[in-house]
């Protein structure tokens, strides 16, 4: 089958055909609580985000209240940006940067601030827990300066809070509690925030200036003079101020409202020495709002549950119709892997898709497994017959030896160490082949010499060629180097020659060259021998295989050493080859990356 599937064939085109068809029907199914969650999410989010910046403004504002400068407001900044997920950054009035949660967000400042920070000029509370006087005065109730009372002052103050608010409950039957100021100062409150506070038994001890509080009222005395000269209001004689910063004995109401004006700016020049200086607050990331809110009527709800509950059907019928469709093949493909033959049985291919693809290249595998095992068999029985020669020839001697039909002389002695040098060799051969299948062929690379190493390979096959009547010729510049095994590459080099001179007749030439190529050192062993017929050539590196069949030892050596120079250069990342011509030449190439 051809390596390309048809687009329209392609089981990835179809289901993805039919995924779109589902996701499209369900977008309109699931819309709507898409549009559901975000109403709700909206809301939340809105209020969330105005509740996070009414949080940071007071708490800002506070800090400037209680503290004579803003140092030490890094950390009340980089809490509030952990708590809230906002960006703060406060500045001052010219706009140079006191402190910010991320120091990025310093570099460009918006062009509007989000608020200005000023405990001297707050936006009046609407809590209708606080006093009249602290509901109209945009001085920050927490901004007590000079009027923050010791401990000793506080404790006598609650004395006297106490006793008015059990007198209170005596007379009216109506509970009061204390609440302490920011100064320290107890003040009674009734239990329901919509009465008022009347003091039936007010105690003059709680209503009375402290020592701390005296000397501070005297000094507002003097600011509140000052501005009604500057502003000619006319002030009450003599000029009373409560500890709630009232004045008694105002004329007018038009009187009494300058009086105040003046009492308030009195009281904000007072406090400049006592608060850290105005700031600008800018509150930047807000939470992302939507542009729109979207609602869906009950009638138009089921009418979406409805739509849902089809889809839903729908897609677990179309689910179903796909799954069995593919199913059906991988079952197929699942009893032919479990045939009880313990062959791999034919995969009948009907589709034209990815299963039909799969099923033909099992059938692939199946027949390279089959080859494989028998090239298996034939390999184990090539090693029984290679194997079982030598050791036949070795027991009959021994026979004959022991029989008395042969004398344990010399001879006797060197042909028994030539068979059992031929075990030791194919064993040799075979452990080295073993290990290179297992990857553990273990290679000792290092700079060579290649001449000097071809040179010396070649001398010691010389004698052997000489007594063949074979001619032999190096051919090989000088200073040419290679990073390989050295005993590794006399092996390869050394088989080679072994195969040339072997099958090379009298007065023939075998030739050992080397010379550099793009990326890579050739070595080439060249020889005027019988040759390879072009049928044989792909079989010529399998194991145990000979030109001459009939395994004769004179004219072929154990079938070996042309697989282990296989393997002994793939492990040097390099690669052989064959060309003959036959009864011309035969040219091994042996490439190995420089």
């Amino acid at each position: 089958m051809s390596s390309e599937i048809p687009l329209r064939n392609s089981l990835l085109s179809r289901l993805l055909v039919t995924s779109v068809l589902i996701s499209l029907v369900s977008i309109g199914a699931t819309a709507w609580l898409t549009v559901r969650g975000t109403t709700v999410a909206i809301e939340q989010e809105r209020g969330q985000a105005l509740a996070d910046d009414a949080t940071i403004q007071d708490t800002l504002e506070g800090f400037a209240a209680t503290h004579r400068n803003w140092n030490g407001v890094e950390r009340t900044v980089l809490d509030l940006s952990r708590s809230t997920g906002r960006t703060i950054i406060l500045t001052t009035r010219a706009r140079q940067v006191i402190t910010t949660s991320h120091r990025s967000a310093a570099e460009r400042l918006p062009l509007n601030e989000s608020a200005v920070i000023d405990p001297l000029h707050v936006t009046p509370s609407t809590d209708q827990s606080v006093g009249q006087a602290e509901q109209t005065s945009r001085i920050d109730p927490r901004a007590v300066g000079p009027y923050r009372l010791p401990a000793e002052e506080r404790a006598m103050l609650r004395r006297f809070a106490r006793d008015e608010v059990s007198c209170h409950y005596d007379r009216t039957r109506v509970r009061a509690h204390i609440v302490e100021e920011a100064s320290g100062r107890p003040a009674l409150r009734t239990l329901r925030a919509s009465e008022e506070y009347i003091p039936p038994c007010a105690s003059k001890d709680l209503s009375a200036p402290t020592p701390t509080e005296a000397p501070a009222l005297a000094q507002l005395t003097g600011l509140v003079r000052d501005c009604a000269a500057r502003n000619r209001v006319r002030l009450p004689k003599p000029l009373i101020i409560t500890v709630d910063f009232r004045v008694v004995g105002a004329d007018s109401a038009q009187s009494s409202d300058a009086v105040d004006d003046c009492v308030e700016e009195g009281r904000r020049e007072q406090l400049a020495a006592h608060v850290a200086p105005a700031a600008l607050l800018f509150v930047t990331s807000p939470p992302r709002t939507a542009t729109a809110v979207f609602d869906l009527s009950p009638a138009g709800t089921l009418r979406v549950l409805a739509t849902t509950g089809l889809v839903l059907a729908g897609t677990i019928a179309v689910t179903a119709v796909i799954a069995i469709r593919l199913v059906r093949p991988l079952r197929a493909l699942t009893n032919a892997a479990r045939a009880p033959s313990g062959r791999h049985l034919r995969i009948p291919v009907t589709a034209k898709d990815e299963t039909g693809y799969l099923a033909a290249a099992l059938n692939d595998l199946s027949e390279r497994r089959e080859r494989t095992d028998e090239q298996r068999r034939v390999m184990v029985s090539d090693i029984a017959h290679e194997l079982r020669t030598p050791l036949t020839n070795i027991r009959g001697w021994l026979d004959a030896a022991q029989d008395g039909l042969a004398e344990p002389d010399s001879a006797l002695f060197t042909s028994l160490q030539e068979e059992a040098g031929l075990l030791q060799h194919i064993v040799d051969d075979l452990q080295v082949l073993a290990a290179a299948d297992a990857g553990t062929l273990r290679l000792r690379p290092q700079e060579l010499d290649l001449r000097e190493l071809i040179e010396q390979t070649m001398s010691a096959h010389q004698a052997t060629a000489h007594a063949g009547g074979v001619e032999t010729v190096v051919h090989a510049p000088d200073s040419l180097s290679i990073h390989a095994d050295p005993v590794r590459l006399r092996q390869i080099l050394g088989n080679l020659l072994s195969n040339a001179i072997r099958h090379t007749p009298p007065d023939g030439r075998v030739t050992l060259s080397a010379r550099r190529v793009a990326g890579a050192v050739a070595i080439e062993v060249k020889d005027t021998g019988s040759g390879i017929r072009q049928e044989d050539l792909p079989r010529v590196f399998d194991r145990f295989w000979r030109a001459e069949q009939s395994r004769s030892r004179r004219t072929g050596g154990s079938g070996l050493g042309l697989s282990i120079v296989r393997q002994l250069v793939r492990a040097h990342g390099g690669d052989v080859s064959v060309a003959s011509r036959p009864h011309v030449e035969t040219v091994f190439m042996v490439r190995l990356p420089c």
